[in-house]
């Protein structure tokens, strides 16, 4: 697992070099993921998806990043980290991907689309029949739900709501009361779908779809009788989405989120979206309305909000022009027909997702609900969706009458709603619900259950790089672990009944914890490579994660590769560390690999000379994951497992010649060149070909 690079070792230290930005980073990141929308042997409608997941990542780094940009630039800073200057760099990057995007959707994908006989049919191109259908469709499914507002002082400009579809509508002619106010607003409802599925009788033998925005621009003239339609655009809002919740000062956490939750879909603009014919009348009154600078502003030839397109994958009924269907193998280590209880006296079981199904996992939970000799089972809830089975399950255990502690993070972003409607469920069946540490966020992924074995009680855990999600456990790679191991389980113990009842923690064995000294240990841990690699020993670090912006942790590992520590990176999103600079950090390579399942699992490997050791945890480097979260990192002590670990998890992805990207010393990622002679290898298709059966093939 050996690389080739220069050494520092024995030369004086020179000075770091300067760190990169992470919201450009995070730009980056979102560029390699439409490289996946725009390579030819990625089926179509796969395409169009990797098009819809960056538009909805764009409009979350607006809601959560660009706020403070914004700021700044209005209030004309020129020192700091936000100023004029990071505002307008920041601006011309984000203006350039989206004009990819667009660019990739009209030139590329609706052509590629029409060699299918697939189309999205506008106004223009439908026949007398077609607009006849619209035209029933508008009248029955959409016009009984819009209400424009004409705007004059007793209506003034209305509330619109943060992502949603608006139309504004220049007017000639006079009103009923013989006025010339001249602008309307109509508000589109969520409720309505995006895009329609046109019937085969009207369609013929081509798939066609049409979309929302263009039947009520085809119809807007039927919302204004007596007026003329001058001038209309398409627009919408994107507004700054963070919860901001004084939690020092708030009595009932949970009722303040709901609270904040309103108010969120109208917090501060940060993006005005418009069609790119729309008139500079219209655009610049917007901008006004808004208070944005024209930077803000945003043409765009085609829909408002390429999101939505994600409902056009489900009107297609077309699986060819889809991945070929995958399902993960059932988990290897685990013995189907045999309690898994006893299994684990055995040792651990480790589960690798998606490749080995989160089945495993539901049915180790599923056990201990119907096991009459288990008393309590603890759980951190993060993200697990609207329609959970594993919330179902956990309801069960409640109706059984086992003793239930849910740690429910009410503030894990975007998914607060459906975390505070499973809270509000559970504590209503008699679970005891806690909501962890004021101004943390619990990240941490466990399960403890307390099983009772003869005369003494038993502690089995589960602890996962992430995920308590069934629907992503399918999509998101990661890593499980379920265990017997007495020190590990004290230490689960341990942290649940700090979280419930914020008492001092005794010492861990095994459990490193954020945020009292996960980021200590790394370091540590990191800094003893670097001492040990200047006195001639051999050391070697392999980090896999989601993103490293944590500063300290940062300079750790720069500070270690100068002295000569062998460092590869593994790191899918955000990262600041510049890699490969000359002279400086010629010993770390950083990897980026974007697949068809998102990389989720965090796992640090670090080799000094014949030791080694490796952790996984729930934690990327950043400084919110270490300083302002309950999070965990635990030791792999079965050295069958820690092998099992490299060669997937890091081996693999390291010898990647179809996914991967690397940084270069400029501070760009550069796609891996993939071999002459022979065909590409890449980490996620050889593990799909380890583990997967394909289902059609079943």
């Amino acid at each position: 697992m050996s690389h080739n690079a220069s050494s520092s070792k024995g030369s004086a230290q020179p000075v770091c070099p300067e760190l990169l930005d992470r919201d450009h980073s995070i730009l980056a990141f979102n560029e390699r993921v439409l490289t996946w929308a725009e390579r030819e042997d990625v089926p179509l409608l796969e395409r169009l998806r990797y098009l819809c997941i960056v538009s909805s990542n764009l409009d979350e780094f607006f809601e959560v990043r660009a706020e403070p940009h914004l700021v700044a630039s209005q209030a004309g800073d020129s020192k700091g980290v936000y100023t004029v200057r990071s505002f307008e760099r920041l601006s011309t990057a984000l203006h350039r991907l989206v004009e990819r995007q667009y660019t990739l959707y009209n030139e590329h994908l609706l052509p590629a689309f029409a060699q299918q006989q697939i189309q999205i049919i506008s106004h223009g191109e439908r026949n007398t029949t077609q607009r006849a259908w619209v035209r029933q469709y508008f009248n029955r499914e959409v016009k009984p739900l819009l209400i424009p507002v004409g705007l004059d002082p007793s209506h003034p400009f209305p509330q619109v709501a943060n992502k949603s579809l608006n139309f504004i509508v220049r007017l000639g002619g006079k009103d009923a009361f013989g006025r010339s106010n001249e602008i309307a607003i109509v508000k589109v409802p969520r409720v309505l779908p995006r895009m329609i599925r046109m019937p085969s009788k009207e369609a013929g033998a081509k798939l066609l779809c049409v979309s929302l925005s263009s039947v009520i621009r085809a119809h807007l003239a039927d919302l204004f009788v007596g007026r003329t339609v001058e001038q209309f655009s398409q627009f919408r809002v994107t507004r700054h989405s963070d919860l901001a919740v004084d939690e020092e000062d708030v009595k009932n956490l949970r009722t303040a989120l709901r609270q904040g939750l309103v108010h969120r879909h109208y917090g501060q603009a940060v993006r005005l979206e418009v069609s790119a014919g729309c008139s500079d009348y219209l655009s610049t009154m917007l901008l006004d309305q808004f208070e944005l600078p024209q930077k803000s502003l945003y043409r765009v030839p085609g829909p408002v909000n390429l999101v939505r397109l994600t409902q056009m994958i489900d009107l297609v009924d077309r699986p060819e022009l889809c991945f070929p269907p995958y399902r993960g193998s059932y988990p290897r280590q685990i013995n189907a027909g045999q309690s898994m209880f006893e299994q684990l006296k055995s040792g651990d079981i480790l589960i690798h997702q998606p490749f080995e199904s989160f089945d495993g996992v539901l049915d180790f939970l599923r056990e201990a609900v119907h096991d009459p000799q288990v008393l309590a089972i603890k759980q951190t809830i993060y993200r697990t969706g609207a329609d959970s089975e594993l919330m179902d399950l956990l309801r069960e255990a409640v109706r059984r009458g086992k003793e239930v502690t849910v740690v429910v993070e009410l503030k894990a972003r975007f998914d607060e709603e459906a975390n505070i409607n499973w809270a509000e469920m559970l504590e209503s069946i008699g679970a005891q619900v806690l909501y962890g540490v004021v101004g943390l966020k619990t990240h941490a992924k466990m399960m403890l259950i307390t099983r009772r074995e003869g005369r003494t009680l038993k502690r089995y855990g589960h602890l996962s790089t992430g995920n308590y999600n069934p629907r992503t456990a399918k999509l998101y790679t990661d890593i499980s672990q379920i265990t017997a191991d007495t020190a590990l389980t004290t230490d689960m113990e341990h942290v649940f009944v700090h979280l419930a009842s914020q008492s001092k923690l005794p010492p861990l064995k095994k459990i490193w914890l954020a945020p009292f000294n996960l980021q200590r240990n790394l370091i540590a841990k990191v800094d003893a490579m670097a001492k040990a690699a200047a006195g001639g020993v051999a050391c070697r670090i392999v980090a896999k994660m989601n993103a490293l912006t944590d500063e300290a942790l940062v300079y750790s590992l720069m500070r270690a590769g100068m002295q000569g520590v062998q460092i590869d990176l593994i790191v899918r999103g955000a990262c600041t560390l510049p890699a490969q600079v000359p002279g400086q950090t010629d010993n770390i390579r950083v990897r980026s690999v974007i697949g068809r399942f998102l990389e989720h699992s965090r796992v640090f490997y670090f080799q000094q000379g014949e030791k080694e050791d490796m952790y996984l945890s729930s934690a990327d480097w950043m400084n919110r994951n270490m300083v302002r979260r309950v999070e965990l990192a635990w030791p792999v002590t079965d050295p069958k497992q820690r092998q099992r670990i490299l060669d997937e998890c890091l081996r693999t992805y390291l010898e990647d010649q179809l996914d991967a990207w690397d940084l270069g010393a400029d501070g760009n990622y550069a796609r891996v060149k993939p071999p002459l002679r022979r065909k590409p290898r890449g980490a996620q298709a050889a593990l799909m070909a380890l583990y997967g059966r394909n289902i059609q093939g079943k």
